[in-house]
This record gives structure tokens, sequence and C-alpha cells, in this order.
């Protein structure tokens, strides 16, 4: 599998760094070791031709591990994991940075917009066709008009989707 062919993950500060020099929405992939369903994302969703060639090309895309001890810098504060235990097995404490995102259950994906503005958290397994109306809502600067249940409703039924999954 060349490179073109897989999502071009880079960590937080890198994605930050490289939004400052080509401003471009950040999408973080919150996972932990231990979660299913995050296996499952990384197997059937990033795995997919429609999801990568998307988030490569409007995305700086971020791998970020909720229990993991990499330290993020962000605006202006730096987050770690001050509770992290070495050596313990299964489930550890969560990094900082995901608690600063409202981030408590995994996967979830966490959208930062051109500026490096955190935007929201979306909780949850989704397979490519769920996931490409968050990608594109959000990539287009759309979610800015979607205020009411409503309008998400809306936008939900008038949303044409081209991902296969």
């Amino acid at each position: 599998i060349s490179a073109q062919d897989k999502i071009q993950w880079m960590s937080m500060d890198e994605a930050l760094a490289a939004q400052a020099k080509e401003p471009k929405k950040i999408m973080v992939d919150v996972y932990t070791t231990w979660c299913g369903p995050c296996k499952l994302m990384d197997r059937n969703t990033f795995s997919n031709e429609d999801v990568i060639a998307y988030v490569n090309e409007n995305y700086y895309p971020v791998k970020f591990n909720a229990e993991g001890t990499d330290e993020v810098t962000y605006e202006g504060y730096t987050y770690k994991n001050i509770h992290y235990q070495p050596g313990r097995k299964g489930r550890n404490a969560q990094h900082l940075f995901a608690r600063a995102m409202e981030v408590n259950s995994y996967p979830s994906l966490a959208f930062f917009d051109d500026n490096g503005k955190y935007i929201q958290a979306i909780p949850g397994y989704r397979t490519p066709v769920e996931l490409e109306i968050y990608l594109k809502m959000i990539a287009s600067d759309e979610y800015k008009e979607i205020t009411t249940m409503e309008k998400w409703e809306n936008y939900q039924k008038n949303f044409a989707g081209t991902f296969k999954n």
C-alpha cells in the first residue's frame, strides 16, 4: 500500500504547526488501545479509499490516544496524562487533552477549524457512509448554519453522499 492509499496521520502538535503554515481543518481520531470499535474504525472506515482521499485533501488528520502519554501544546497550555500508570493493563487514566475536548467515549472524532479553534466531537463508531456527512459538513463550513435539531434533520435529509462502504 502506497502513502496516498492511507490517511496521513500526524500528532496534534504536527497538525497545529502545519495549520499555521497552510490553514486546513483538523480531524482528531480519539482512541484507546483497548477499544474494539476503534480498531474496527481503523480497519473498516479509515482504510476506505473515499474516506482516505477526502480526509487527506481536506484535513490534517490526527491520531490521539486518549490514555497515552504524548504531550499536546494547545493554545499556550501543555496537556499531559498526569495520572498515567505505566505497566497497567487495559484502561488507564484519561489524558487531559481528551478531557479538554470533552471526549468520554471511544472512538470519537474531534474537529478543529482552520484557526485551530475547537468545533466539537462526534462520539461513536461510524462507517464510511455514516462519516461522510460529518466530514463534508465541517470541511464546507456548513456546520455553522446548523443551529437547531430541525436544521440538522433537514441537512441529513437533503445530503447526497457519494462514499461507498
